[in-house]
């Protein structure tokens, strides 16, 4: 099966995957998309390493919270937009389409979190 145009993404309640151990580094990440799931732009900002790990997250969470909070109309659900890749701080950002094992998947970065088919959302950490 093909690569479908839109990639769909499952939300799941308390669930997140940010734990970059093998950066050490932290950050505030907000990526948009329109309503034909296009991308915007990016909102990345730096909070700190694991040096300083508890600030670094506090200050990460803190900061997405604020951004989300100012998005109009924010609910939460599944979505489905378009592959795209951004680099910020030498660390590629974005979900990019690559090839395993002979198959097409999208791989959501920094994260590594795999999409494949049926393209219904469910990922592969």
């Amino acid at each position: 099966m093909a690569v479908p145009e839109t990639i769909p993404i499952g939300y799941e309640p308390d669930y997140h995957t940010d734990d970059w151990l093998a950066r050490k580094r932290w950050y505030a990440v907000l990526h948009t998309f329109d309503a034909t799931g296009h991308y915007l732009g990016s909102r990345i900002e730096r909070t700190g390493t694991d040096a300083d790990r508890r600030a670094s997250v506090d200050t990460a969470q803190d900061l997405l919270n604020q951004w989300l909070n100012a998005l109009p109309g924010r609910r939460f659900g599944d979505i489905a937009v378009r592959p795209f890749r951004r680099e910020f701080d030498d660390v590629l950002f974005g979900l990019v389409i690559e090839t395993f094992e002979g198959d097409e998947h999208a791989e959501l970065y920094p994260d590594n979190i795999g999409f494949y088919e049926p393209w219904d959302g469910s990922y592969d950490t």
